[in-house]
């Protein structure tokens, strides 16, 4: 705020140094909207009582704005004191609305980066300090108000008025016109229609041949032309240049063709400070429009590097977020295990000159601008460089730990301004964490899939005349409960074990390991299936940490005719699929008790045989459980799905299945898929 002259505070109704010849009137004046032409009639009659008519253009004027804003704004009684002696004239207008003095922004000497709108009430007290010789606040109980004093004679014995008493002063209502002049469009061109309204006035009121005003906004295209009337000023000592008063990356000058002398000067200066206000408005609305669409960008970018979980998706994607709203070019480069920078990605405004680009990021030596990469991501700070691709990069950091830089290059006209730099540096932010998330995800699925791995056979055995061929879908960055297992059972004798552990992650694949390991431990001591199924729910209740686990059991044995005997346990396990030869198909084998939920469990075993050309199919609830919406593939569609395989290989029935079972929905599979197929190739 604009500090309050020196000459402030409480006056008496006789100001100081008064004689005997000081002429004092006082009036209660409503709250009307006549009150103004009052004031004036009272300040008028003073004025010609004593003689000071040289003084009546100004006073008028600085009446009507002080008890105008008096009427509207404290929308109270005011009170008006008017007193003339040979030094001149004071005129003191009091209104006794509650709270301080309005201090107003007066002049340049505003540099708060906050202000808002201008209040319309700071017009008057821009003419006050303009025109007046002097003025203050006054405080008289539970009043308060403006005063302001004009001399009648300069320190040279010269009529001290700044507006000259003669045949060419401005009107009263021309000085009026020229303060009052504004704009209520908010855009471009009610800028320049106020600029060119201003213009045109003030050349008026001077006589000036004509004027400029050019305004600089920081956007890279210099001090553009906003407003002239008339003829360019010419650069010469009849020239009046005043500049604008508006924060950075704003400037700019008022121009007038007219020699500095008289009033024109102050009036230049009153005009240039008239519009700066505007101006400053407009770089403040800017701004603001400015910041909320930088703020939409942002959520809009975080929104798109959420969604990528894949790291080379992430890296190219980072370029095509900052080309071209925030520069030229951009190159996201990242370290690797021994710190140097390898570029990841990279993009042109112009496609035709991204050959070139990537040529020049790849040059070495201590000047090239992979050097002040490095340094940028050595430091940990933004670094600029110059010519060929003159920009800056900053370093991206996640976790605290440094990543890589990014890169940005310029546009050819336009530098990049403070809240440029400041949106970079939080793209560079938000990017950095978006890429250590899609590598941390990456990890812990590459994780998951190698402990998947493990808990599979690596491959099922090849025999003579049967058919072994399975297919396994992991799903997320979690490892699955299910599993399949094949192992020699005796001579001419294999089992086919198929299962799924409740649950995802590392304790169900602990389970799983667990279940798997025990079978193959039995198997081994040569125990039965029921003794098989009892043995692991036994392990599963004391050791299973409340998992569960279903499973489909069956051991094949191959007789001498050729035709393979399958004697099938189900333990809480969906039915297999039977594929004859021929086409026809069915669901066999007996609902058991799922193992590790009860001490006891019961599980009726089912014989089937397969001959030749014939198929059983196992599968685990990731199949079923398919989702389209609201509707499930189900174990129906599964034996549809089966029918036309009939005669076809195993691996090519597995294969098939897989494919009908992933294509039934676009969405991602929410549970493991695995599928075995036994057939009878004899």
């Amino acid at each position: 705020m604009h500090a309050v002259p020196a000459e402030v505070g409480t006056r008496t109704s006789i100001p100081a140094g008064a004689t005997s010849g000081t002429l004092v009137r006082r009036a209660r004046l409503p709250n009307d909207r006549r009150t103004p032409a009052a004031a004036r009639a009272l300040v008028r009659s003073v004025l010609e009582e004593a003689g000071l008519d040289g003084l009546l253009n100004e006073a008028l004027l600085l009446t009507t704005e002080l008890s105008t804003n008096a009427v509207v704004h404290a929308n109270t009684d005011l009170d008006i004191e008017v007193t003339a002696d040979t030094s001149g004239l004071t005129v003191t207008v009091t209104d006794f609305a509650p709270g301080p003095v309005e201090q107003l922004a007066v002049g340049p000497k505003n540099e708060s980066p906050d202000i808002g709108e201008v209040a319309e009430r700071g017009r008057g007290l821009l003419l006050v300090d303009h025109f007046a010789s002097r003025w203050g606040t006054v405080h008289e109980g539970d009043g308060k108000g403006v005063w302001f004093h004009l001399d009648h004679h300069a320190p040279d014995g010269t009529d001290g008025s700044r507006i000259p008493a003669t045949a060419d002063t401005p009107s009263l209502g021309a000085l009026t016109g020229l303060l009052r002049s504004g704009s209520d469009r908010q855009t471009d061109e009610g800028l320049a229609d106020l600029a060119h309204d201003l213009l045109s006035r003030l050349a008026r009121l001077t006589g000036a041949a004509g004027g400029v005003l050019r305004v600089d906004r920081g956007d890279g295209m210099g001090r553009q032309l906003l407003a002239r009337y008339g003829r360019a000023p010419r650069d010469n000592a009849d020239t009046i240049r005043v500049p604008l008063s508006v924060h950075r990356p704003y400037s700019g000058e008022l121009e007038l063709d007219a020699a500095p002398v008289g009033y024109a000067q102050s009036l230049a200066a009153m005009v240039a400070e008239r519009f700066s206000l505007h101006l400053e408005n407009d770089r403040l609305r800017r701004a603001d429009v400015r910041r909320a669409t930088w703020i939409t960008f942002l959520a809009e970018a975080s929104e798109l590097l959420a969604q990528s979980l894949d790291v080379n998706l992430t890296m190219a994607l980072i370029p095509q977020l900052v080309v071209p709203r925030l520069g030229q070019w951009c190159a996201v480069h990242t370290t690797d295990a021994w710190g140097r920078l390898q570029l990841a990605a990279a993009t042109h405004a112009e496609e035709s000159t991204l050959a070139n680009l990537h040529a020049t990021l790849a040059e070495s030596g201590p000047e090239s601008i992979l050097a002040r990469l490095e340094e940028a991501s050595r430091l940990g700070t933004q670094v600029m460089f110059g010519a060929p691709l003159e920009g800056f990069a900053v370093p991206l950091v996640a976790r605290g730990a440094r990543l890589g830089t990014l890169a940005v290059g310029r546009h050819a006209k336009h530098r990049h301004d403070a809240d440029e730099v400041a949106v970079l540096e939080d793209v560079a932010r938000r990017a950095a964490l978006a890429i250590d998330n899609a590598r941390i995800h990456d990890e812990r699925r590459t994780v998951a899939r190698t402990l998947q791995a493990s808990l599979l056979p690596p491959a099922l055995p090849h025999v003579d005349g049967i058919g072994f061929a399975a297919e396994y879908v992991p799903t997320g960055s979690e490892v699955g409960g299910d599993f399949y297992d094949v192992m020699p059972f005796g001579e001419d004798r294999w089992l086919v074990v198929v299962g799924d552990v409740s649950g995802k992650g590392v304790q169900a694949a602990t389970v799983t390991g667990l279940v798997r390991d025990v079978i193959r431990i039995l198997v081994d001591d040569g125990k039965s299936l029921s003794e098989i199924l009892q043995r692991v729910n036994r392990t599963l209740v004391q050791r299973g940490g409340g998992r569960y686990c279903t499973l489909a059991m069956a051991s094949v044995t191959r007789h001498s005719d050729g035709s393979l005997r399958v004697c099938l346990h189900l333990a809480g396990h969906d039915r297999a699929v039977l594929v004859r030869n021929d086409g026809r198909t069915t669901f066999v084998g007996e609902g058991g008790t799922a193992l590790g939920l009860l001490e006891a469990i019961t599980s009726p075993n089912a014989e089937v045989t397969l001959l030749a050309g014939d198929s059983l199919i196992f599968y685990t609830d990731g199949v079923t459980e398919r989702r389209r919406g609201r509707e499930l593939f189900g174990s129906g569609r599964l034996r549809e799905a089966a029918a036309p395989l009939a005669g076809y290989p195993a691996d090519a029935m597995a294969a098939r299945l897989r494919s009908t079972t992933i294509n039934f929905s676009v969405e991602e599979p929410r549970d493991d898929i695995a599928i075995l197929v036994l057939r009878n190739d004899a």
